[in-house]
């Protein structure tokens, strides 16, 4: 399951290069242990190996090229209180930080679960300082917005 994963990231990956590839002139990077140079606006990776998210791999070339931002695409538009799919009363999140986005993702992480970013990768993050943006990675338009610092659809995840 976890190969199979990995290969969707990578074909979500690939067609995000095509929209962007005046912005990404660099190939997608499938290992960040492997990326030495980087140019253009944007840098797009995808699954690497199993046991490793990959929010955790954007936070690890983040930290690589001292980047100060993470945008991470998924199927979900933002980060909610609570599934919103077993809580009716769950809120969508415009701004939180990371001492309060962490106690909603919990400190553990395995293979497969449903959080919007990774704990571990999360706790990076947050020791780094990064900004990470949750976003659907289906509407074109608003990824354009957040590359532009446009108003935007999504969680704003920062100190």
């Amino acid at each position: 399951a976890d190969r199979i994963g990995i290969m969707a990231t990578r074909l979500n990956a690939q067609l995000l290069k095509a929209i962007f590839s005046d912005m990404c002139p660099n190939p997608v990077v499938y290992d960040p242990t492997a990326v030495e140079l980087f140019s253009g606006q944007i840098l797009i990776a995808a699954g690497w190996k199993p046991g490793f998210s990959t929010d955790n791999d954007a936070v690890l070339l983040a930290e690589r090229f001292s980047a100060k931002q993470v945008i991470n695409l998924s199927n979900i538009e933002k980060v909610y209180t609570d599934d919103p799919k077993k809580n009716p009363d769950a809120k969508p999140i415009d701004t939180i930080c990371w001492k309060d986005f962490r106690k909603i993702v919990g400190d553990t992480w395995i293979p497969g679960k449903n959080v919007p970013f990774d704990p571990i990768a999360s706790k990076k993050a947050a020791s780094l300082s990064l900004t990470v943006i949750c976003a659907s990675g289906k509407n074109i338009a608003n990824i354009k917005n957040i590359l532009d610092g446009k108003n935007f659809v999504g969680t704003k995840i920062t100190g």
